[in-house]
């Protein structure tokens, strides 16, 4: 029967088990910890970080990664906000189509100087992390975003709900957030041109032998990184409303660790988005509970977040390595069956 299960259906059966474990550890160690006040907040952070962790999937799979995605969320969040307060009779709906465009903007940058000129995208994102933030800096002067200049409509979106379950409430960033990750699943395995990042990130030798642009493909996967950001932005707008040139600090951190916990291979060329979502929901959770967990002190957050990110690596690696093994012991018997 395990043989019949395929790596990412085994690897999302794991992160769930993870998740049920890690609530149930801290239900024993905390007072009060399950109830749905604990949903709705977790909940409404994760629908931010299961955009961006889906962006950085798409980077990712190409074997890059975008470390400024923080500096976007921010941008994009404040920038976003300045042009409500200019112009605060703009459609609703044209609100998060142009926080979008003004993150693929960003995004665009990060491809271009990576898909044009082949520069490692670690070199060229952590660059891009500083001037993005810069950027802001300069152009907000010190000014803040600040809630009662905002629309009304915006900032009660955040906390609009699409239904409720009990004294669970399934908010709209939530809804929105989840469809988001299913599309992105949806286009990443069943159309071609979504299978086109597995295979520039698999063997990128081969994906050209086959036709597949691997400067477009790469370039593509930083604007759709960007384009979420933007989205991840409007929301964060819209749940914070207080908007200050620190938005979005270390988000990037959070990125990278969804997707590697949920089972997204660093070096490229696979993965799975539904894991992703399971592995941002896992590290906000775990981040969330570290706060209430008075053993634990806050200095100690960020550790256990870069250790959860290590042992990912490493178990994923060594998962590798050994169903690679496996295969080729396999390929070597039969081998010798035919031959004998």
């Amino acid at each position: 029967m395990m043989g019949k299960i395929s790596s990412n259906t085994l690897r999302i059966l794991v992160l769930l088990a993870v998740f049920a474990a890690t609530v149930l550890f801290f239900a024993s160690q905390i007072d009060g910890y399950l109830n749905a006040r604990l949903f709705n907040r977790i909940s409404g952070s994760v629908a931010v970080i299961a955009l961006i962790a889906v962006g950085q999937a798409f980077v990712v799979l190409t074997r890059n990664i975008d470390l400024s995605i923080g500096s976007v969320v921010g941008c994009t969040a404040y920038f976003t906000g300045g042009i409500l307060i200019a112009y605060p009779d703009l459609p609703p709906i044209l609100v998060p189509l142009l926080a979008m465009a003004i993150g693929a903007l960003f995004g665009a940058v990060n491809g271009f100087f990576v898909a044009r000129f082949q520069l490692p995208s670690i070199i060229v994102t952590l660059a891009t992390l500083a001037i993005f933030r810069s950027i802001l800096v300069q152009s907000s002067d010190g000014s803040s975003i600040t809630t009662e200049k905002l629309p009304v409509w915006l900032t009660s979106f955040a906390t609009q709900n699409a239904f409720t379950v009990g004294d669970l409430q399934m908010r709209w960033i939530v809804v929105i957030s989840v469809l988001v990750v299913l599309t992105a699943h949806v286009f990443l395995t069943r159309f071609r041109a979504g299978r086109r990042f597995f295979a520039i990130g698999s063997n990128p030798d081969a994906a050209a032998f086959a036709g597949i642009n691997a400067g477009r493909t790469i370039f593509l996967a930083f604007v759709i990184s960007g384009a979420l950001a933007g989205l991840a932005g409007f929301m964060f707008l819209a749940r914070f409303g207080n908007i200050t040139v620190v938005a979005g600090l270390g988000l990037e951190l959070k990125s990278v660790g969804a997707v590697v916990v949920g089972g997204v291979k660093i070096f490229g060329g696979s993965g799975n988005v539904l894991g992703v979502l399971i592995g941002a929901a896992l590290i906000d959770l775990i981040d969330t509970s570290l706060v209430r967990w008075e053993v634990v002190s806050e200095f100690w957050r960020e550790a256990v977040l870069g250790l959860l990110i290590l042992t990912a690596v490493v178990l994923d690696t060594v998962l590798i390595r050994r169903l690679l093994d496996r295969r080729r012991r396999k390929a070597a018997t039969l081998a010798e069956e035919r031959a004998s």
